[in-house]
């Protein structure tokens, strides 16, 4: 006997199902892919929203804000220009002049 590909829930108990889509924070795939701008709006919205396959954990949807939070992007900078402009010793007096003595002596 086939399993059904228009049932999102399939393998899942009844009760397990119901908590899942109460929860709005998992998705089987299979019902991910049909609603998907729902899945969309409430990462927006409601926060992660996990995405499984089979019962496993596959991938998190989340909103962008959140994911440039995460690795950090929205705070690289562009360029080496402002790498330096946004550095924490921007505007401090620092004394950059070398030591012009001759070298020491040393013995070998």
């Amino acid at each position: 006997m086939a399993k059904s590909l228009k049932n999102p829930n399939r393998g899942v108990p009844p009760t397990a199902a119901a908590s899942l889509k109460a929860a709005g924070e998992s998705w089987q795939v299979q019902s991910a892919k049909a609603r998907f701008s729902e899945v969309f709006r409430r990462a927006r919205t409601e926060g992660p929203q996990r995405i499984t396959r089979q019962g496993k954990e596959g991938v998190v949807m989340v909103a962008e804000e959140q994911y440039e939070r995460l690795v950090g992007k929205s705070r690289q900078p562009k360029d080496i220009v402002d790498f330096f402009r946004q550095s924490p010793v921007m505007g401090l007096d620092l004394d950059l002049r070398r030591d012009r003595s001759p070298a020491r002596n040393v013995d070998l």
